[in-house]
């Protein structure tokens, strides 16, 4: 085929790929071109292009006159356009004649066959609009990225076929028709060279999931290449945070598998030897900057396996101490010498002078609704200030945190200056509202629902607010919390929450309480493994109980002198150490099932006002806060009540749990727990302000199944609690290595042991000055007798108990369920037991 004009190859291409028919035009065009000027062009077929924009597109040469090669350029660039389907050039009596078919204009966009992805999220995606110019290469692109969507879905059998529908006026209907396919899930994920870890404990760091019967639930089985490449940083994070300082990730495998009708993932490994840390060392190039006085914030220790993401940490610690001490532009760099032969590293923590570079500007882009200072609160360092990776790092880090972001990306360009550098921060947000509708069941509430509706970022101002109402069996209420993590531009979270709560009895408390509360807390990030919180609390509460326990009717005569209906003179209420039940002294009113004393002491009482201030501190170490697997958490408690109020105490308590992984993806646990109430000054402690304890402490007891109880057996026997406890436990979990990881089952066995006692609340109810309770008559020993409805006897033994079990513990897709069986091998001789416990919950 010959060409008058000369027609680049990619366009050649371009034109024989959409088959847009210019080479007949091209070849009639032979004759040289007579010299002529741009306005004597002469332009036919053009509706709705501008006969001056068409001919804006050839550029006349040298004296203002058209050449060959101007006009060959003014061809190329009509047909890029993009807005004709065919352009020729005819020279007719000398005249330049540009013939062009303009493409047609779209109609509508519609969509066929799209069920899993909706047509607002595909016509956001294509190129192609209603009221646009036809172009058939952007349809063709527009086809690829649909399907490029759906890929990303995991639906890799996706077709997409563009149909075009003519209609007159020149325009077009365009349609893409959908065969979505089914979706293209792992099915398998192996790993080769891992001689150190097993390919379960593997599965376990990754964040792609094989495919298995409960897959539907969530999304991490469908194959997606990006998150594949990912894993493959977390695994090599994962070995250099245990050792493994040579380790190399090769390759991430993928393949198809057309029998299985999915992926076969397979994972590369090189692991190379486990580094122990030889020593630890400091040099300084900056005169007067000693390197030793960084040497605290080093979380390397010598002996210690060597690890990556302490290192990590230390440079950052010490490169933001070394900025805090005036030296803004220091840099701390790492060198770790290896002795292959020991399998030691000798790591030396270098401080120089780094580059003098400042932040000229910080540009902050995609956040359509998070407000801008929300973002840059976040950020140790501003605008003119040194710049310090370290300070941009940590920055990067606490947005991601924040959760109001699918991605966070800080990057740098070139200032106005060599010395200048502008911070790029990208976002793209997310939705950060939730509307949840949650069930449960327990063994000690019942069964258990709740409705909340909660925004992370309220009005884009990085505020949290959530407003829940519970309904169940035994447990009912309200919640609102309002959280400012920022109190007046300082970083000091301010709380506030306004909670009813009210819990029935049932079959371990023979009483009812109701609590409304108000609770304003600041928080405090001393640093990221230590925060402080400290709170005001303010709450009323009071017991219900039903009439039939809280009267006195076994007495043959009422206070007004009239017989009483309910007396009861038969054998079966016979006294207890000699009580005359005939006699109106009111001792033998116990004796037909009244509640415990205490407990009828708190219903006279009445309403009560509790008033405390309180801390807690917090210290976390844990690699994951879901599912621990290392680490260390300890949560201390002080709360002093009496500022104010109806009561006065002082309570501590201390709970602490130590992770840490042993052989074979097993993970041990310890659990130490303790408190003590005191109280202050003369008042006397309630019964509601004791510890009450159960399964919470050792597993096998009931709820308040443990400790202090009243004995006497006519009565309802409540526990009436301590103000003294403690408890440790060592608990071992495993997988089943038989059932998939991604199902979510591990096996729990342990061995519980502590202790509640010393109650220190009211033991008698007539003492002088003291309301004597209705419908009883005052007894003539003062005080009155053990055992009797004016007198408590209780059980308060120092046993301590123990037991051993085993639980079942599953990260459901229908949330977090645990089930355990355990058997007391020591109690006390009026505790309950509940060898069986089961609790859980949803979201949907």
């Amino acid at each position: 085929m010959m060409f008058g004009m000369r027609v680049r190859g990619g366009l050649f291409a371009a034109l024989v790929m959409f088959a847009v028919p210019v080479a007949a035009t091209l070849a009639a065009v032979t004759a040289p071109a007579y010299a002529q000027s741009v306005d004597s062009i002469t332009v036919e077929g053009n509706r709705r292009v501008e006969l001056e924009t068409i001919r804006s597109y050839f550029h006349p040469g040298p004296g203002g006159r058209l050449g060959q090669a101007q006009i060959d350029d003014g061809l190329k660039a009509l047909i890029e356009t993009g807005l004709f389907q065919d352009v020729h050039i005819d020279q007719r009596g000398g005249r330049l004649v540009v013939v062009v078919v303009e493409n047609p204009v779209i109609g509508r966009v519609a969509f066929e066959g799209n069920k899993k992805i909706k047509d607002e999220q595909l016509t956001a995606e294509v190129q192609s609009k209603p009221r646009g110019t036809f172009s058939r290469p952007m349809v063709q692109s527009d086809a690829l990225r649909i399907a490029e969507i759906y890929r990303r879905s995991g639906r890799y059998d996706v077709r997409v076929n563009p149909q075009i529908i003519e209609q007159p006026n020149n325009r077009v209907d365009l349609i893409f028709e959908v065969n979505e396919g089914v979706k293209t899930g792992v099915r398998s994920i192996e790993f080769m060279g891992n001689n150190a870890y097993s390919a379960s404990r593997l599965r376990d760091v990754i964040k792609t999931r094989e495919s298995n019967l409960l897959s539907f639930l969530g999304g991490n089985d469908v194959y997606d290449p990006d998150r594949v490449e990912a894993d493959r940083d977390l695994l090599r994070r994962f070995y250099l945070k245990n050792g493994y300082a040579d380790v190399q990730v090769v390759a991430a495998l993928t393949e198809y598998d057309p029998d299985k009708k999915g992926f076969l993932v397979t994972f590369k490994i090189e692991e190379g030897q486990q580094y122990r840390v030889a020593s630890v060392n400091f040099t300084s190039s900056i005169n007067t900057l000693d390197p030793n006085a960084l040497r605290s914030y080093s979380r390397v220790n010598v002996g210690s396996l060597y690890n990556a993401e302490a290192l990590e940490k230390s440079v950052e610690e010490m490169q933001i101490e070394a900025s805090r001490r005036g030296y803004a532009f220091a840099v701390v760099r790492p060198r770790g010498d290896r002795n292959f032969d020991n399998h030691t590293v000798s790591i030396t923590f270098a401080i120089d002078e780094g580059p003098r570079t400042y932040i000229e500007r910080i540009n902050i882009r995609g956040n359509s609704r998070t407000r801008d200072y929300v973002i840059r609160r976040e950020f140790d360092i501003s605008e003119g200030d040194a710049y310090n990776r370290a300070l941009v790092d940590r920055a990067e880090r606490r947005l991601k945190n924040l959760d109001f972001f699918k991605t966070v990306k800080i990057t740098t360009e070139p200032g106005s200056s060599s010395d200048r550098v502008v911070l790029i921060v990208d976002l793209e947000e997310k939705s950060t509202g939730d509307f949840s509708v949650s069930g449960g069941y327990s063994t000690t509430d019942g069964a258990l629902a709740e409705v909340s509706v909660s925004e992370r970022n309220l009005l884009g101002r990085g505020l949290f607010a959530k407003a829940s109402v519970t309904y169940g069996q035994y447990a009912r209420g309200y919640s609102l919390s309002f959280v400012e993590p920022y109190l007046l531009d300082y970083r000091v979270a301010l709380g506030l929450d306004l909670y009813q709560r009210q819990q029935l009895s049932n079959s371990y408390i023979a009483y009812g309480t109701k609590t409304l509360g108000f609770s304003p807390r600041l928080g405090f990030s001393l640093r990221e493994d230590l925060s402080l919180q400290l709170r005001y609390s303010i709450y009323q509460q009071e017991i219900t109980l039903p009439s039939t326990l809280n009267n006195c009717n076994n007495i043959p005569t009422l206070p007004d002198g009239t017989p009483n209906p309910a007396f009861n003179p038969s054998p079966a209420y016979a006294g207890l150490n000699g009580i005359d039940l005939t006699s109106t002294n009111g001792l033998g009113c116990f004796y037909d099932g009244e509640a415990s004393l205490p407990v009828r002491r708190e219903l006279a009482g009445g309403k009560t006002l509790t008033s405390a201030l309180g801390y807690t501190l917090n210290y976390n170490t844990l690699d994951n806060n879901k599912n621990p697997t290392d680490g260390l958490i300890v949560d201390f408690k002080q709360d002093f009540a009496g500022v104010g109020g109806d009561v006065s105490y002082i309570k501590t308590a201390i709970d602490a749990k130590y992770y840490t992984p042993l052989v074979s993806d097993i993970v041990g646990v310890i659990h130490a727990q303790g408190g003590i109430l005191n109280k202050l000054g003369s008042q006397d402690l309630r019964m509601l302000d004791h510890f009450q304890m159960g399964p919470n402490l050792v597993r096998g007891f009931a709820p308040n199944g443990i400790g202090p109880r009243d004995i006497n057996p006519y009565g309802t026997q409540d526990a009436i609690g301590g103000t003294k406890y403690w408890g440790v436990s060592a608990e071992l979990q495993m997988p089943f290595w038989f059932l998939p990881k991604e199902v979510g089952l591990k096996g729990a066995v342990y061995a519980d042991a502590g202790g509640l006692y010393d109650y220190q609340g009211p033991t008698s109810w007539a003492a002088t000055g003291e309301v004597n309770q209705p419908g009883c008559v005052k007894p003539t020993n003062n005080p009155p007798t053990p055992g009797t409805c004016l007198g408590l006897s209780f059980d308060d033994s120092k046993v301590v108990r123990t037991s051993v079990g085993v639980g079942l513990i599953w990260q459901s897709p229908f949330g977090p369920l645990r089930f355990d069986y355990a058997v007391p091998l020591t109690k006390g001789a009026y505790d309950r037991t509940q060898e069986f416990r089961f609790g859980g919950g949803t979201t949907f």
